[in-house]
C-alpha cells in the first residue's frame, strides 16, 4: 500500500512539474541579468549548511546520550 501511495504521489508531482511547458521564468531572468541570483544562491547555501550543522550536532548529542544509557 505504501508503495502505491508513493507511486501516485510521484506521478502527480511529475504532472505538476510538466504542467506549464511553454512558460519562461521572468523573475529568474531578471535576477540573472542584475547579478542578484548569486545572492539567492549564497543565501540558500548558508541556510542548508546551517541546517546540516544543526542536524549533525543533534545526532552527536543523541549518540552521547545513547552511550550513557
Amino acid at each position: 500500500m505504501k508503495k502505491l501511495v508513493f507511486l501516485v504521489a510521484m506521478l502527480l508531482s511529475f504532472i505538476t512539474v510538466n504542467a506549464q511547458p511553454g512558460s519562461d521564468v521572468q523573475m529568474a531572468d531578471a535576477l540573472r541579468t542584475s547579478g542578484m541570483i548569486y545572492v539567492v544562491v549564497i543565501t540558500i547555501v548558508i541556510i542548508f549548511t546551517g541546517l546540516a550543522i544543526y542536524l549533525f550536532s543533534i545526532d552527536r548529542r543523541l549518540k552521547k546520550i545513547e552511550k550513557e544509557n
